[in-house]
């Protein structure tokens, strides 16, 4: 099968590989049809994790079940499915409490596995013409009929509308509130249109880049472009200084300043001044547990400078962690196939498989107008 393979920092290589195949009789296997290039898939891309080169990316992903183990029961062939990113087993403790991203059979020694990710077991992405899925009858959510030509809006089910609502879940966002999002990519866009959907009366979304900027002010949020450095202040004004009721971390570990400088800690802090006092702050951009590849110290081990005094003094509040897509994905799909929203209003780029080397430098490039890309296998 063709596949995008991680060859090294910054080398994508579209090569045949080994078709995935049925390994276990719980598996179930799906001839991919549409899957996502992420965010995150980045910092593997720019070899700031420890991904191990020849294995496959990817997973963001939607596709055809094509054969099912002998012991899956409610997976059949020719199923139009979408894959939450994180594996889970449906059986283990945090499973059963629904945190399935925390899943504590399939990665051993770990919480939590994933498609095609670095330190999340040893599963091979989506970025590929078929991939094998774990514990097929949990893992799989089974598409409405009208998959097939919404297939760009459902492929987003798999991680950043969930991921994105996730944050206004740990942010606790409520109807009538005022929200603030770091971030305009794919993930603070979702966060964005989420809130909105919760009824806030106020998104403002923080970034330095124009065309993500734009986006949010398509969804309703009001964009603010810290270019210049005054987001913080913007943030205060338009709350009348106290501050945002929530607010939203949808940019992780390689956040950059005005003059595109990692500054890893800055959303963090800047959350602090732009939340009010007792308000909470919900983080699901990625922060990892060690950066070899950074230029500040702290980040080399996972830490941070944070202003956790202004923070207590604040009695401000904190959730963190990836999303648990499958407390998520399924009413979420309900809002999609019965329009009420379009989450594809942020794709920009529909490209076929074997172009993702050059898709994966023009968004790791931050190139204009690249604020997410689709890759077709079949194309």
């Amino acid at each position: 099968m063709k596949a995008a393979v991680y060859a090294g920092p910054r080398d994508i290589q579209v090569r045949d590989m080994p078709d995935a195949k049925i390994e276990r009789a719980t598996d179930v296997l799906v001839q991919i049809t549409t899957t996502n290039i992420c965010g995150s898939d980045l910092h593997m891309y720019e070899g700031r994790t420890e991904m191990e080169p020849g294995r496959i990316l990817g997973h963001e992903n939607v596709g055809v079940v094509v054969e099912v183990g002998s012991a899956v029961d409610r997976v059949k062939v020719g199923d139009a499915v979408c894959l939450p990113f994180n594996i889970g087993c449906g059986f283990c403790e945090n499973c059963e409490k629904g945190l399935s991203g925390f899943c504590l059979t399939v990665n051993p020694g770990n919480a939590g596995g994933a498609y095609g990710f670095a330190g999340m077991g040893p599963y091979s992405g989506g970025q590929a013409e078929l991939l094998r899925v774990p514990y097929g009858d949990y893992n799989c959510l089974i598409l409405p009929r009208d998959a097939e030509e919404k297939q760009s809006d459902y492929v987003m089910l798999a991680d950043i509308f969930p991921t994105g609502f996730h944050a206004t879940e740990l942010a606790g966002v409520q109807p009538g509130e005022s929200v603030v999002v770091y971030g305009a990519g794919p993930v603070g866009l979702m966060a964005a249109m989420s809130s909105m959907l919760k009824g806030a009366s106020q998104v403002m979304v923080v970034d330095t880049h124009k065309d993500r900027l734009a986006l949010a002010e398509k969804v309703g949020a009001i964009p603010i472009d810290d270019t210049e450095g005054g987001g913080v202040e913007k943030v205060l004004e338009l709350t009348g200084g106290k501050g945002a009721d929530r607010g939203c971390e949808c940019v992780g570990y390689q956040c950059c300043n005005m003059h595109r400088e990692e500054v890893p800690n800055l959303t963090m802090n800047n959350l602090v001044q732009t939340v009010k006092a007792t308000g909470r702050i919900g983080v699901v951009g990625v922060f990892v547990p060690e950066d070899p590849g950074a230029a500040d110290k702290l980040e080399k081990r996972g830490r941070m400078a944070f202003d956790f005094g202004a923070f207590w003094f604040k009695g401000q509040s904190i959730g963190t962690g990836q999303a648990n897509v499958k407390a998520y994905n399924r009413q979420l799909s309900r809002l999609i196939e019965h329009n009420r929203v379009k989450p594809s209003w942020i794709v920009s780029h529909e490209l076929p498989l074997a172009d993702a080397p050059v898709a994966y430098r023009n968004f790791d490039q931050r190139k204009d107008g690249w604020t997410k890309v689709v890759l077709k296998p079949a194309a």
